[in-house]
């Protein structure tokens, strides 16, 4: 397939995970969100060799209320190797998922293939009748994550640029990078990228995405609204929306100057700055009035920042 070339703005920052293309190529029909993989999508093959399509996670909901970790896995044992998990399992001591829903881990992700292949589709849901004590063939959906789901270019034209990226955090699970970019693009416009993040093991959401957009205008408005309404189907939540914070950006004043070339901590998200400072440049900037206000960005874990108290000396 033709190939297309995406532009990176900074040669210096383009390695950086917020944007997972490691060779910068893309499919043109990426971008096509009339292409939506089905579940009985091919396999993907690089190479010769087979691709994983789905992350090993697989989320069960509406679980017999009676139904135990031992019971869950001997009614999902046939398809492959697992192990049952669900939110504070361990701190809890519980034997029965609290709110009726529950994880699978699965070794292999060919399990989850050959689980889904078992289920039953109704309205783009899938379906499978799992047994307890006290009911019989209770049918439970079964969500796998398409791998695939995480990315999305929305224009493949457009340079991404870390600077007009903004992080998404709250984001529900069942969301995928082409709805999230498609609920962006409606509310400001110019999205050109949204991607879900994932976590490295798994491949499973967890929880949070980036938008990036075209335009400086476009971000400004986003970040400007600070919460989102996320509304796509049965999903309708707010999300907190904030600046994409990077670690390896030089001071925007100083350029590494006045701190011995080190990586700016800290990013001013203040529609008067949205510049990277070092603590010198920090200082001096925000001694001015009208600025002594302004909070600090950092990078934390998980790429979400976070606002921090600046101490004066």
């Amino acid at each position: 397939p033709k190939k297309q070339k995406i532009k990176y703005p900074f040669a210096d920052t383009s390695r950086s995970c917020l944007f997972p293309f490691e060779d910068g190529f893309l499919d043109d029909g990426h971008g096509d969100p009339s292409l939506t993989p089905g579940l009985n999508s091919p396999t993907r093959c690089q190479n010769g060799e087979r691709m994983e399509r789905y992350s090993r996670k697989v989320f069960v909901g509406g679980l017999p209320p009676d139904i135990d970790e031992d019971e869950i896995t001997n009614s999902f044992r046939r398809y492959g190797h697992l192990v049952v998990d669900w939110p504070h399992k361990a701190e809890s001591k519980s034997y029965f998922p609290p709110k009726g829903y529950a994880f699978l881990l699965f070794q292999e992700e060919t399990s989850v293939q050959a689980l889904i292949d078992a289920c039953i589709e109704e309205d783009g849901k899938l379906y499978l009748c799992v047994s307890s004590p006290t009911i019989k063939d209770k049918p439970v959906q079964i969500r796998p994550w398409n791998l695939s789901d995480s990315d999305f270019v929305m224009d493949g034209s457009q340079p991404l640029d870390p600077r007009k990226t903004i992080f998404v955090g709250g984001v529900p699970r069942p969301l995928r990078a082409v709805e999230l970019a498609m609920i962006m693009d409606r509310l400001y416009g110019g999205v050109c990228y949204a991607g879900i993040d994932t976590d490295p093991e798994l491949k499973y959401p967890k929880g949070a995405g980036r938008v990036a957009f075209s335009n400086q205008q476009s971000y400004i408005a986003a970040i400007s609204a600070r919460f989102v309404q996320l509304q796509h189907n049965d999903i309708d939540k707010r999300v907190e929306v904030k600046p994409y914070v990077l670690d390896d950006q030089m001071c925007d004043e100083c350029q590494g100057a006045r701190c011995g070339g080190k990586f700016a901590p800290f990013f001013c998200a203040n529609v008067t700055c949205l510049q990277y400072y070092c603590e010198y440049c920090w200082a001096s900037i925000h001694s001015r009035a009208g600025r002594e206000f302004h909070k600090p960005l950092v990078k934390e874990g998980g790429d979400r920042p976070r606002h921090v108290s600046f101490r004066w000396s």
